[in-house]
């Protein structure tokens, strides 16, 4: 048993962030909790004790008779029907409230999760569950708890981003509260800077057709998905393309479009698979490049493309 309690609680999810947790190597899940010190008060597919001694559980906390250093919260948070947050309850009460009242007890709070994080598929449009993130709803500010709220610990809700959470991203997040406290950076959004700070484009396979401009139309190719098929790799922060999924892939090295699930505004109300394009050129344009800038390169680049991309020949 350590001395650093965490308590894990789902609200409006799928569990994909928790089968994430459990993919975890190097260390794996088990490992971590062990050589961190970190007592696991309650996971919902961890812990063997029967769902109703989470209650008593939480009602020590409530009462102050157990501390809580980490409250990680997984999934959005409920508000309807009508305000009343009765859609979503434990133990007879919202889950919402409960919810709030725990992050008055935590030291620090995790929202694992794009859903906890910002609202996510749940809260995608009509959102008639009126369904919110932790501290912010979508983009904006603000969520279960006040954009000016911060835990005991002195921070706000931190968001370990993702559909699901990469549980490298996970783990780091908790090492690192557990090392550096306070002085842990976050970005714009509430995310742990040291996981959010490259972008997913960055070392994806397809990179030298993307510089060169050399798209694909359709899937089974090894060309640049960005162009036709939707991908939002150079427009996301992430690291599925440096920290490997189970160390062996990411969507866009097994073909897939990377759909931008670590950003705020995902899901966006618009086909995955298609990149909206005024001309030749996307609408959405690389995080930072400006449109005439990117305009005079697209046109340089496909003309400069070595034969071996054209030819698809690289091996990649």
């Amino acid at each position: 048993m350590g001395d650093f309690s965490l308590l894990w609680l789902q609200s409006a999810a799928c569990g994909g962030d928790s089968m994430s947790l459990l993919g975890l190597e190097n260390p794996n899940l088990i490992e971590l909790l062990g050589n961190q010190g970190i007592t696991l008060l309650w996971h919902p597919s961890l812990s063997p004790e029967r769902p109703r001694q989470l209650q008593t559980i939480i009602d020590a906390i409530l009462a102050d008779d157990r501390h809580l250093d980490l409250l990680c919260i997984e999934g959005a948070i409920v508000n309807g029907p009508e305000g009343t947050g009765l859609a979503d309850v434990l133990g007879g009460r919202p889950k919402r409230d409960l919810i709030g009242e725990l992050c008055a007890r935590a030291k620090f709070v995790l929202a694992m999760g794009t859903c906890a994080s910002y609202g996510g598929i749940p809260a995608a449009p009509p959102n008639p569950m009126d369904v919110t993130g932790m501290q912010w709803r979508n983009k904006e500010p603000g969520g279960l708890l006040a954009p000016d709220w911060l835990s005991r610990g002195g921070l706000p809700v931190i968001n370990v981003a993702g559909c699901p959470a990469h549980p490298l991203n996970m783990a780091q997040s908790i090492i690192n509260l557990l090392i550096q406290g306070t002085a842990m950076v976050l970005d714009e959004w509430n995310r742990p800077q040291e996981s959010y700070n490259t972008m997913v484009h960055q070392g994806c396979t397809r990179n030298e057709y993307h510089e060169y401009d050399m798209e694909e139309t359709d899937f089974g190719g090894r060309g640049c998905l960005f162009f036709n098929l939707g991908c939002q790799g150079p427009k996301t922060s992430g690291s599925c393309n440096s920290s490997l999924w189970n160390n062996q892939k990411s969507k866009p090295r097994a073909g897939v479009p990377c759909f931008g699930c670590t950003s705020p505004s995902f899901p966006k109300n618009k086909d995955f698979f298609k990149t909206d394009k005024i001309g030749d050129v996307p609408v959405e344009l690389p995080t930072g490049v400006e449109r005439p800038n990117y305009m005079a390169y697209k046109g340089l680049a496909k003309a400069a493309a070595p034969q071996r991309l054209k030819d698809r020949t690289t091996g990649l």
